[in-house]
């Protein structure tokens, strides 16, 4: 450990030593048999949001990092155990209140090594697209990829899902006229929520409704200098998924890069 606390700062994107103590009860324990582990998770972590943050490719993480098949083999492991998403659902946890209002979107990203789905069906362009849940302080909730042809309601229902299970408190939602829709509604009304659909309007009450739908935006301007989410160059969804969330937390360990 004194090895890798000496290293702690390299980057921007390295965990911090608060970071690392917070998640460090969450790591897998040692195996009782074989041979001890000749790394740390600290610097598996520290090489995922280096690479979110750089936007290099996984062969060419530094070599101070390890093998990059090393590496991508315990990120692996750890993206089977969904410790990334524990660790950002202790983060919020321990951080501010979780608020009782959520905002819902979606982006679509190019993902040039995607499955075959069309962002835009005119220019052939493959991506992605990311569903989205955040609090109205614009820190992520829940973090959703689909194929780029789903639609923003079908994926929305995912999240409600989601929301139910992980933060049942939640009861109102806030979301574009894009989400309008009837079979969305339905499942809102099934699963308790009150989804309040926010337009534009020169009315002042409606205004400052609408100023409650900048946390989404926040959230999605936080993502851009993290170079990994503005293109999603993974091929397996759970991957690039896993890759937004240890991105997340650095975000809310107040770990943002201008």
């Amino acid at each position: 450990m004194t090895k890798v606390t000496s290293k702690t700062k390299r980057y921007p994107s390295d965990l911090t030593d608060d970071e690392w103590e917070r998640i460090a009860p969450l790591m897998p324990a040692p195996g009782r048999r074989g041979r001890p582990r000749e790394f740390e998770f600290r610097e598996v972590i520290n090489a995922v949001r280096y690479l979110a943050r750089s936007g290099c490719g996984w062969h060419m993480l530094p070599s101070h990092f390890g093998s990059w098949e090393t590496v991508y083999e315990w990120f692996r492991e750890l993206v089977r155990r969904f410790l990334f998403q524990t660790i950002h659902d202790v983060t919020m946890m321990i951080g501010p209140e979780v608020p009782a209002r959520e905002v819902i979107d979606n982006q679509s990203v190019k993902a040039p090594f995607a499955e075959a789905a069309w962002s835009n069906a005119a220019y052939k362009i493959a991506g992605r697209n990311r569903h989205i849940a955040v609090g109205t302080d614009g820190r992520l909730l829940l973090v959703n990829l689909t194929r780029a042809d789903i639609a923003d309601n079908a994926g929305a229902q995912l999240i409600l899902d989601a929301i139910r299970k992980r933060w049942p408190w939640v009861k109102h939602l806030f979301a574009d006229s894009a989400h309008e829709r009837l079979k969305l509604m339905d499942k809102a009304a099934y699963l308790e929520f009150v989804v309040e659909v926010i337009r534009r309007s020169a009315d002042d009450r409606d205004n400052e409704i609408l100023s409650r739908r900048w946390g989404v935006e926040c959230s999605f301007r936080w993502m851009i200098p993290w170079r990994r989410l503005v293109r999603d160059y993974e091929k397996r969804i759970d991957v690039s998924q896993t890759v937004t969330l240890a991105t997340m937390y650095g975000i809310l360990g107040g770990n943002t890069p201008n």
